[in-house]
């Protein structure tokens, strides 16, 4: 938003897509670090925490390109929208947010890996508190000669948090949200509280839809990834549940024969 209204109002050329998420991490990680050593100081603990502006290694191939999803930027009345789309070969949809509306879209592709995971993890194992991966992270591939490439795109954050996790060896995954618990039907009169999930149940109700596209189910998913590749716990909850050990849904590795 801040881009376009630049590029609009001053005519200052718009960064393109990758910088702006750098961007964004910086600026989010810088406001979450300052407030975390605040807290730790209150509380007279002594540690580092450092933030990490972070690549995310992606297919260029990866089916998501052929599909943009995510919706990004301002909403464009029709003919504005038509106008940019000729002159930056970009793609919109109807905007979700405003009738007669339209967003640029831009591919969602799975992530592969976390550039610097090794770096992560040995500041983690030393005692770190590492922000990284904001956003979802940058998303990075590498060409025939090893240079780094970008792409525009946005990755889910929650898978790139999931894969992060997996990367780094954590035995535990959190994901704080805005509500206690994973609910089945959520703001349906069936709704129901579901606290304790093993893997195969949580599987069945990802595929008859009981999760909310969009909000819930990349969560779920990234959830369930990090436990099919070896974590033992994922939990979804709201950050006021941590303090009272009450840990909301809890979706652990339990397997049927």
């Amino acid at each position: 938003m801040r881009n376009d209204a630049g590029q609009q109002i001053y005519n200052i050329p718009a960064m393109p897509l990758d910088i702006c998420v750098a961007d964004s991490q910086g600026g989010i990680g810088y406001m979450i670090e300052r407030m975390m050593r605040n807290m730790l100081n209150k509380h007279g603990i002594k540690k580092n925490v450092i933030t990490m502006v972070t690549l995310v290694e992606v297919d260029k191939n990866d089916p998501a390109f052929q599909n943009p999803s995510k919706r990004i930027g301002r909403v464009y009345e029709k003919a504005e929208a038509e106008r940019m789309a000729r002159e930056h070969n970009w793609i919109f949809k109807p905007s979700a947010k405003q009738i007669n509306g339209f967003q640029r879209v831009v591919p969602s592709p799975v992530p592969i890996e976390i550039i610097n995971r090794e770096t992560i993890q040995l500041l983690v194992e030393n005692g770190n508190i590492v922000i990284a991966a904001g956003g979802g992270g940058i998303p990075v591939y590498f060409d025939e000669n090893g240079d780094v490439r970008t792409l525009d795109a946005v990755i889910d954050k929650d898978m790139a948090s999931g894969l992060l996790a997996t990367n780094i060896n954590a035995d535990e995954f959190y994901v704080l949200t805005d509500v206690s618990f994973i609910y089945k039907d959520f703001g349906k009169p069936t709704q129901e509280k579901l606290e304790f999930l093993n893997y195969n149940d949580t599987v069945k109700y990802l595929e008859a839809g009981t999760f909310a596209e969009g909000t819930m189910e990349p969560k779920i998913r990234a959830c369930l990834r990090f436990i099919e590749k070896g974590g033992k716990k994922s939990v979804i909850t709201e950050a006021k549940k941590l303090e009272d050990k009450s840990y909301g849904s809890k979706i652990t590795m339990e397997y049927e024969n």
